[in-house]
């Protein structure tokens, strides 16, 4: 009876540290993402035709690989590096505040390319 009894509290205990452990995991990987969320930067990529395009990292990791205007058809990126780099600037604005996948429209490319 003794062993039984003592076999029955050790289960209860290692079922209860098991539940904890779960439970703290989810919250110390959220901290870590929201640590990392505000680590953003963007490099400036070459593209085809002379054109260039963007990566977006969060820390050291590639999020985004764009060598093409956002929702654009075609292989050419943009004319310019400062669009390139504006767009950028567009996409981790919104990443910052949740945005994900972050969505250019028509109407933000088109006044960052001058096309008004």
């Amino acid at each position: 009876m003794m062993k039984q009894l003592f076999i029955f509290i050790a289960l209860c205990f290692l079922c209860n540290t098991f539940a904890q452990a779960q439970q703290a995991e989810p919250q110390a990987g959220f901290e870590q993402m929201k640590t990392n969320s505000q680590n953003f930067s963007y490099k400036i990529i070459s593209s085809a035709n002379h054109t260039f395009g963007y990566d977006i990292y969060n820390g050291d990791k590639l999020m985004i690989h764009q060598p093409t205007p956002p929702g654009m058809a075609g292989n050419n990126g943009f004319a310019k590096k400062q669009q390139a780099a504006k767009v950028a600037e567009l996409v981790i604005t919104k990443m910052k505040k949740g945005e994900m996948p972050p969505t250019v429209s028509a109407e933000e490319l088109k006044k960052i390319m001058g096309d008004k």
